[in-house]
C-alpha cells in the first residue's frame, strides 16, 4: 500500500475546500442571474449598471480561486486529488470571467437591439451554474449522494448541446434578418460569447464527472 494511501487513512481530510466550492457556486449562480437580467433590458444606463455588478462578482471570483490555491499548497490530506480540486476551481472561474466576457461586450458595443437567442442563451447559462452549485453541495457526502451528482452533470451536458442549437439557429437567423454590418458584428461577437460561457459550465461538468467515476 502506497505511504499516502495508508496515511489517508488515519489522517482526517482538511473539509475547508468544501465552504470555499460553495461559496464559489453562490458567485457563479449570481453573475449569471445578473447575466439574464441584462439581456431583458432595453436602456443602456440600465446595462451598465448590470455590467459593473457582473464586474464585481468577477472580481470576488478571483479571490475565493486564490484561496482555494493557497489552501491546496497549505493541505497535507485533501478529500480529492489535487489536480481535480485545482481543475474544478479553475473551471467555475472560467465560467464567471466568461460571464463577465459577454456581459463587458455588451457595455462596449452598446447594441440597439437584443436578439432573442441572446435571452436563451442567458437562460440556459443561469440553469447550467444551477446544476453547477448542486452538484457541489452532493460532493462533500458523494458516496451517498453519486447518483443525484450524476444527473447533475448529465443535464449540464444536455444544457450545453440546447445551447449549440440555439447559437446556431441564432447566427444564422441574424445573418438572415440584421442588414446594418456593424450590428452584425457586435450581435455575433456576443452570441459567441455567451456560447462559449455554456462551453465553459460543460468543462465543469466533465471535470464533476471525472470526480464522479474517481469516488462514486
Amino acid at each position: 500500500m502506497k505511504i499516502n494511501t495508508l496515511l489517508s487513512l488515519f489522517t482526517p481530510k482538511d473539509v475547508k475546500f468544501f465552504p470555499l466550492l460553495k461559496e464559489t457556486t453562490t458567485i457563479l449562480v449570481s453573475s449569471s442571474t445578473l447575466l439574464k437580467e441584462l439581456f431583458e433590458l432595453e436602456t443602456i444606463n440600465e446595462r451598465n449598471e448590470i455590467c459593473k455588478l457582473i464586474k464585481v462578482e468577477e472580481v470576488k471570483g478571483d479571490k475565493i480561486t486564490g484561496k482555494i490555491l493557497k489552501a491546496l499548497n497549505e493541505t497535507f490530506i485533501t478529500p480529492f486529488d489535487r489536480e481535480d480540486i485545482n481543475a474544478l476551481a479553475d473551471e467555475m472561474d472560467d465560467v464567471i470571467d466568461a460571464i463577465n466576457r459577454a456581459a463587458q461586450k455588451v457595455l462596449l458595443y452598446g447594441p440597439r437591439q437584443i436578439p432573442n437567442c441572446t435571452r436563451q442563451l442567458a437562460e440556459i447559462i443561469y440553469k447550467g451554474t444551477i446544476e453547477i452549485r448542486q452538484a457541489i453541495i452532493e460532493l462533500e457526502h458523494i458516496k451517498k449522494t453519486d447518483q443525484r451528482l450524476r444527473q447533475h452533470y448529465k443535464e449540464i451536458k444536455r444544457l450545453e448541446e440546447e445551447a449549440d442549437v440555439i447559437y446556431e439557429n441564432g447566427i444564422m437567423t441574424l445573418f438572415k434578418e440584421e442588414t446594418n454590418a456593424s450590428e452584425l458584428i457586435k450581435l455575433k461577437e456576443i452570441i459567441q460569447e455567451l456560447e462559449k460561457t455554456a462551453n465553459k459550465i460543460n468543462n465543469t461538468g466533465k471535470v464533476l464527472k471525472t470526480i464522479f467515476i474517481k469516488y462514486a
